[in-house]
């Protein structure tokens, strides 16, 4: 005689769920990782260390006023980082599964609100909102992008991990010592201002070719006379040595003003841009 015996629901139900389960298990799909190396658009992508993260964020000195962008940003660790310290900011990635990726871990670590990804072409991309730039790009790629970063206000600044483009100097640069293997080095630019050109100073005319943050000219006297100027900027701050006397001044538009030392030099001068 055959007899049939019935489970309790609540068996039943925890025995469906666990098979459910089971099978989740073994068909859902693995969460996506991003692996160093991998192929991108204009690179592979090898992540900086979270050491050299925080190293060009101290070099930064970014404050919550600042808005950073890192172009190439990978798996989102630069703008995660800014965003820990209540600095907002925004990633620039081609990969759209490492934008979605970057985009999870903002939200684990609490930090959504002020990191924010985008999927597109770094050299489409708008940075005219950033006041600070974190980069590890190659320099064939920085050297495209540079047009767009002499565009943005002076003072700007960028820290770029050990790639840089040629005959650009840093402002800054240092090494980590330790809890890094590779790619250790941190460079600061600031964005110069644009004094490329002709100046009025009472001294005579002033004439200044820019490279970059780098000054080389002629001061050219009433009488005729000529003497080699050289000089650099800093942001908007100007040194310019002028035979045996040094000038610093401030970049103001069109005006440079500030004070002179050593040699027949004023203790006050200003220079104005010249009608083109």
């Amino acid at each position: 005689m055959n007899r049939t015996h019935r489970l309790p629901l609540g068996v039943v139900v925890t025995m469906l769920l666990s098979a459910g389960a089971a099978l989740a298990q073994t068909t859902a799909p693995e969460a996506y990782k991003p692996v160093v190396g991998m192929p991108g658009k204009d690179a592979v992508w090898v992540p900086t260390t979270a050491a050299m993260v925080e190293k060009m964020l101290d070099m930064a000195k970014v404050t919550p006023k600042d808005f950073v962008i890192d172009l190439g940003s990978g798996d989102g660790r630069t703008i995660i980082a800014a965003a820990r310290r209540g600095v907002p900011g925004m990633g620039v990635e081609f990969n759209a599964d490492l934008v979605e990726f970057s985009k999870r871990r903002a939200a684990e670590a609490g930090v959504g609100d002020k990191a924010s990804f985008v999927q597109g072409d770094m050299y489409a991309a708008d940075i005219s909102k950033a006041t600070v730039l974190a980069l590890f790009l190659l320099p064939s790629n920085l050297e495209k992008l540079a047009p767009k970063f002499l565009a943005l206000p002076p003072g700007s600044r960028i820290v770029a991990n050990t790639f840089w483009i040629p005959d650009w100097d840093a402002d800054e640069s240092e090494t980590l010592q330790s809890d890094c293997d590779s790619w250790c080095t941190s460079h600061l630019f600031i964005i110069p201002a644009n004094v490329q050109g002709s100046w009025r100073m009472p001294q005579g005319q002033l004439a200044l070719t820019q490279k970059f943050q780098k000054l080389t000219g002629t001061l050219t006297a009433a009488n005729g006379t000529t003497t080699p100027v050289t000089g650099r900027l800093r942001g908007t701050a100007v040194t310019l040595n002028i035979g045996d006397a040094e000038y610093a001044g401030q970049v103001q538009g069109n005006t440079i003003k500030g004070s002179a030392k050593g040699g027949s030099a004023p203790s006050s001068w200003t220079a104005t841009r010249a009608s083109k």
